[in-house]
C-alpha cells in the first residue's frame, strides 16, 4: 500500500525503512528537510514531500497518514492540520506515545470530518521500528482497520500486533505496558545496585550474560544491560538520572482513578523523580537501559 509518514526521527525513520523493505510506498515528511533527504536516500519506495499539501497530493484515496511526532501539542496540532486538509473516509494513524485521553478528544474532531482515526501504541524501540515492531492499535471503524491491517502485519514481529477495538484502547494498552516496563527496569537496576554495594567484585557484563542464559529473569532488558556494561563496566560516564516520558505517571493516575493498587509501578516512578535530585547507580542502569532500547538521552557524569 501507499501511505504518508509524518515524523522521521529515531522511530519514524526506522518505520519508513521497515515499510519500504516490506513493499510499501512511503511519502515521507518532516519539518527538518535533512530527515526527509535521509529517508528518500534509503529506497526508491520512499519519496519526499516539501509540505503537508505536497504529501497529501501524492497519495491515492483513501489517503492513509501515519503521524509519528512527539505526544501532546505536536501530535494534536498535526492532526488538526490534517483534518482541515483530508477528505471523508481518509485514515489517520497516531503512532506516538499519546495519552489516550488526547485520542478521545481527537476522535471527536475526526468523526465530525468523517475521517477514520486509529491510535497505535508502538513498542520494541528503534530496533523494533526498523526490523519488526510491536503494535497495539485501537480504532472505532473495524472496516477501515481491514485497510491498514496488512501494513501492521508486514512491519510487526510475528504475532506482534493486536487490534484492540475502541479508539483509545491502543494507547491505553501501551500506557500500561510502559508502566510495567518502569517496574521491570527498576527491579533490574536495584539488583545491580545491591551488587555494587556488596563486598564482592562482580563483572556486571558477565553477570548480565549469565542471567540471560536460562535464568528466570532472562529478557531483552538484560541483554541491553549486558551491552551497556560491555561499553562502560561501571557506567561511570553517565549520570544516574532517570528521565521519564510521562506514561508511567499516566498509568499511576489511571490506577488511582480505578482504585487499583499498583505499588511497584508507583514506586518505580517515584524513584525516577528521586534520581533527578541525586546521582544513583540504580539511575545509571535505568538510564543505560532506556538508551539501549529507545535511544533516550543520557546525562553525562560530571
Amino acid at each position: 500500500m501507499k501511505l504518508a509518514l509524518i515524523g522521521l526521527g529515531k522511530m519514524g525513520l526506522g518505520l519508513a525503512e521497515n515499510a519500504a523493505d516490506n513493499g510499501h510506498e512511503i511519502v515521507a515528511y518532516d519539518l527538518n528537510p535533512d530527515f526527509v533527504k535521509t529517508a528518500t536516500s534509503y529506497s526508491d519506495k520512499v519519496s519526499g514531500a516539501s509540505d503537508i499539501d505536497d504529501m497529501l497530493a501524492q497519495l491515492p484515496s483513501p489517503k492513509v497518514v501515519w503521524v509519528m511526532v512527539p505526544a501532546g501539542v505536536p501530535t494534536n496540532s498535526t492532526i488538526d492540520t490534517l483534518i482541515e486538509k483530508m477528505d471523508e473516509g481518509d485514515i489517520i494513524i497516531d503512532g506516538g506515545n499519546s495519552n489516550y485521553k488526547d485520542n478521545l478528544e481527537q476522535n471527536k474532531r475526526t468523526n465530525a470530518a468523517g475521517i477514520k482515526l486509529f491510535d497505535a501504541g508502538t513498542s520494541g524501540g528503534m530496533e523494533g521500528a526498523r526490523n519488526g515492531g510491536n503494535f497495539m492499535i485501537g480504532g472505532d471503524d473495524a472496516q477501515a482497520w481491514k485497510t491498514i491491517e496488512p501494513l501492521f502485519k508486514s512491519i510487526a514481529e510475528e504475532g506482534g500486533y493486536l487490534y484492540t477495538g475502541r479508539l483509545g484502547s491502543g494507547h491505553y494498552l501501551k500506557m500500561v505496558h510502559n508502566g510495567i516496563e518502569y517496574g521491570m527496569m527498576q527491579s533490574i537496576a536495584e539488583g545491580f545496585e545491591i551488587l555494587e554495594a556488596s563486598q564482592f567484585d562482580y563483572d556486571y557484563e558477565a553477570v548480565s550474560k549469565l542471567w540471560n542464559h536460562g535464568s528466570v529473569i532472562r529478557s531483552w532488558l538484560m541483554e541491553l544491560a549486558e551491552e551497556a556494561f560491555a561499553k562502560d563496566p561501571k557506567l561511570s560516564a553517565i549520570a544516574g538520572r532517570m528521565h521519564s516520558s510521562g506514561e508511567g505517571k499516566w498509568t499511576i493516575e489511571e490506577s488511582l482513578d480505578l482504585q487499583v493498587p499498583a505499588p511497584v509501578i508507583a514506586l518505580s516512578l517515584m524513584m525516577r523523580y528521586r534520581s533527578m535530585q541525586d546521582d544513583t547507580f540504580t539511575g545509571k542502569v535505568v538510564s543505560a537501559l532506556r538508551n539501549g532500547f529507545g535511544g533516550h538521552a543520557m546525562d553525562s557524569a560530571k
